[in-house]
């Protein structure tokens, strides 16, 4: 007996199943890719609107501008130089041998004319002083008996009783006497004025800028004891190229600016002739005030004033100084910050002036100016 043969219709079916399969994964695949070729635009249009949105400009920093204005600044002449005293005078010893025995005044003391600065021991002068006058009153009775002889022998030398020799020897005494009570008279004249030294006197009003005296020192004559600073009066002694000397005159003002800051006003006294031999330099002698911060010796600078002239001018806080150079920021019609090397030139109070590099009509930044770089965009202010 024969074994029954299989159907093929479950092979069909199996087959037709595997078509489904394959042709569902199919439309898969193509739906997927579909989707996928749909969505690759997608990205590429939101980066163009990214870049375009990058594009669009935006102010790096506000700022405000002005342009610039004409205004007349004074002409100065800068300078450098030292306060040194107006003159100076050397206080010394007109006696020899004497002992300093007190010393009234130090460094800094203002003194009057004819004030006792130190006084010298005057009991050996004194001394010399009462036996000069003892020498006079000496000498005056010597001469007054030699007068009388005299006169007796002028009254009676006609009559015979004298000869002419004895006359002339009455005479001749008495002109002998009297040269000697002269003489007395001028020893003690001189010791008056050795006892009137040993007080060492002010010759000026002043301030006693130097001491040398000592209270038990034996000083000898024209040894120098105080300096002083007469009248208190300072100057300035400026020096200034032979190319720039021709632009001053005495009389002009000058300001002058001390170590310490001080700033003072004086005016020029002096022109020095000839330049110094080591600078070439010609020194400008200007008077100053007297002022205690003025001190003999230090340094100083200062400038001269000739006259005004016409300049344009900018807002300090405007100009930059960057790498050695000074420039400003012209902001344009577009709000773009331009970079401009300029050349400044004198400085009064809050404004430069500028030399060349920036026309009249042109804008410049002034606040922020200092943060900006070449072409930045700017929000302009009022």
């Amino acid at each position: 007996m024969n074994a029954p043969m299989s159907s093929p219709a479950p092979r069909r079916r199996s087959r037709w199943i595997w078509i489904w399969i394959a042709l569902a994964l199919a439309l898969v695949l193509v739906v997927v890719f579909w989707a996928f070729v749909r969505k690759a635009p997608a990205p590429a249009a939101e980066t163009s609107a990214a870049a375009g949105a990058a594009e669009e400009p935006r102010p790096a920093m506000t700022v405000t501008v002005v342009k610039p204005e004409r205004a007349s600044l004074p002409i100065g002449l800068q300078a450098n130089g030292d306060v040194s005293a107006w003159q100076e005078a050397s206080i010394g010893a007109e006696v020899s041998g004497l002992r300093l025995a007190a010393v009234n005044v130090n460094v800094g003391d203002s003194v009057r004319k004819g004030q006792v600065l130190a006084v010298f021991a005057s009991e050996t002068t004194r001394a010399d002083s009462l036996q000069s006058q003892a020498s006079v009153m000496q000498a005056e009775a010597s001469y007054e008996n030699a007068k009388a002889d005299a006169d007796r022998a002028r009254a009676i030398q006609d009559t015979g009783a004298l000869s002419r020799s004895q006359v002339a020897q009455y005479l001749t005494q008495e002109k002998v006497a009297r040269a000697q009570w002269e003489a007395a008279k001028a020893a003690l004249a001189a010791n008056e004025v050795r006892l009137g030294n040993t007080q060492v006197k002010a010759p000026d009003d002043g301030v006693i800028s130097a001491r040398s005296a000592t209270v038990g020192a034996v000083v000898a004559s024209g040894q120098e004891l105080f300096r002083l600073v007469r009248q208190g009066r300072m100057e300035w002694r400026a020096e200034v190229t032979p190319s720039e000397v021709g632009r001053i005159r005495v009389g002009q003002k000058a300001q002058v600016t001390a170590a310490t800051g001080l700033e003072v006003s004086g005016q020029v006294r002096a022109i020095a002739p000839s330049a110094n031999p080591q600078t070439r330099n010609i020194l400008v002698f200007v008077d100053l005030p007297r002022h205690t911060d003025l001190k003999a010796g230090t340094f100083a600078r200062g400038r001269f004033d000739l006259g005004q002239s016409d300049a344009l001018t900018v807002p300090s806080e405007s100009v930059v100084v960057r790498d050695g150079n000074t420039y400003v920021f012209v902001i344009d019609a577009q709000n773009k910050a331009n970079q401009r090397k300029v050349q400044t030139g004198r400085r009064v109070g809050e404004r430069v002036e500028l030399l060349e590099g920036l026309k009249p009509e042109e804008s410049v930044a002034v606040q922020g100016a200092g943060f900006l770089n070449e072409a930045d965009l700017v929000k302009v202010v009022p």
